[in-house]
This record gives structure tokens, sequence and C-alpha cells, in this order.
């Protein structure tokens, strides 16, 4: 069966002059779920994590937290993927309203925030980034929902009589919908398996080893459907500039695992 994507409107709510968008309106429910699960941890203590935690902590985490994803995704998208162009155009960096956050960016700006934030209150670390790991995927499963209701980064040909017609794509060719793999599997499924390990005590680090596998093979396998984008193809072996990236995060956390498994 062939369908076609629904061509919703990208503005999902108009308040007066205010216009507010998809993936807009996903971001601050990916912030309210980080919050919310939060609060859920915190409430069903003890975790090592949230031992020295309170709710007016977390009030601070999300805002320094929200300020990583943010900073860093869109530098990642920056260094990763156009370095070339924001060398000529500099200030089209600051340009966000067009476009442009890398995932692997912001997990990088998440764990920056996260350290400087936990120095500052006095806190440990990996407590701390075991306790942030698994209020994540949901955020990401409501990022990649929005890439869906905007009909952006669609999927590669199915070759046969079943997938899902994006008119964005330019073509009439039936493709994966790989927002809906990703939102199925760096989101729920992800957030179900960190949810159950992180509800008993592990060592520090082990709940952060495995987001940075489940994540990274998650990614790595739904790049297989995802097109890659335009202006970059396929690199080295074969592989998308997602599935190169997930490589070492897949690496850094099994190490990270077996790290904390050993101490």
């Amino acid at each position: 069966m062939i369908l076609t994507h629904p061509q919703f409107d990208p503005v999902a709510l108009q308040l007066g002059p205010l216009a507010v968008r998809w993936y807009g309106l996903m971001y601050l429910i990916a912030f309210a779920a980080f919050y919310a699960l939060g609060r859920l941890r915190l409430s069903r203590g003890p975790h090592a994590a949230a031992s020295r935690l309170s709710v007016p902590l977390l009030d601070d985490l999300l805002f320094h937290g929200a300020l990583g994803v943010v900073i860093g995704g869109r530098l990642g998208y920056v260094l990763f993927y156009k370095p070339a162009h924001y060398l000529a155009h500099p200030l089209e960096i600051f340009a966000v309203w067009q476009g442009g956050m890398a995932f692997h960016g912001g997990l990088l700006g998440v764990i920056v925030a996260v350290a400087l934030w936990s120095r500052r209150r006095g806190l440990p670390f990996w407590p701390v980034i075991d306790f942030v790991a698994p209020l994540v995927p949901l955020g990401l499963a409501a990022g990649r929902l929005g890439n869906f209701l905007n009909g952006e980064l669609w999927g590669r040909p199915t070759g046969g009589g079943w997938g899902m017609v994006f008119p964005q794509a330019g073509d009439a060719v039936a493709r994966h919908p790989s927002q809906l793999y990703q939102f199925g599997g760096e989101g729920l499924l992800l957030f179900a398996l960190l949810w159950w390990y992180s509800s008993r005590p592990r060592p520090a680090g082990a709940v952060a080893g495995v987001f940075l596998i489940g994540y990274g093979l998650a990614r790595f396998l739904a790049e297989f459907a995802r097109e890659p984008d335009a202006f970059l193809g396929l690199l080295s072996g074969g592989l998308s500039m997602g599935q190169l990236l997930s490589l070492p995060m897949m690496i850094a956390g099994a190490l990270l695992w077996r790290r904390a498994r050993a101490s």
C-alpha cells in the first residue's frame, strides 16, 4: 500500500500574531517530558543519581540542559554537516530559524552543560548524567514526530509497492517513513529500555553507557532507511554522516558500561 504524506500545516497553533510551529511545539513537549519524568524519578527514590537532587535543582538542570541542546545542536550541525558553508557565511550560524540542528552536537552540548552544572553545584557528574539519560528519549521521540509532521528528513525509496510519498522530495516515489522508525527506535524503545534499566541501582556511568549504545544502534540501523542529506550523500564505506557519528558513540557507550560494571 502506498500512502501520501498528509501535508500537515506547519503551524500547529495560531495565537493572534503568534504562530506556534510543530517543531517548536515538539521542543516544548520534549522539555515538559524531561521535567515530568524527572519529578517522577525524584518521587520514586532513592536512587544514587537522585539522592542529592531536588525539584528546585531539577528546574535549574532543565534550563542548563536546554541551553546545551540548542547551542550544541546548532554548532554540531555547523561543524559536522556544513563547515565550509558556515565558514564562508558565519553570520548564518545564528539563523536558527532557517533550520539545521544535529543530535550528536546536542548530546555533546548537554554533556558539557551537565558537567559544568554539576561542578558548580558540587554534585558528582556520573550519577547526575545517569539520572538525566532516561529522561531524554521521549523528547527525541517528539522531535522525530515533528520531522514527520513537517514532511522532512524522509526515507529512501522502498523499491516496492508500499511506502509513503513525500511531496517535498520532489518526486512521486514511495519512500520509507524513516521519521517514524526513529520515533519508535530512538524514542519509545530506548525510553522503555532505559526506564527499566534505571529502575534499580546501577554502577555510576552504567545508565549513560546503555543510553549511548542504545541510541547509537537505533540511529545506525534507522539510517539504512533514511535518505542521506542531499548535500552530503553517502560517505566512507557507503555510510551516512549519522552512521559515522553513531559508531564512536556506541564504542564510547560500551567502554563506559564496561568500566562502570568493573568498578
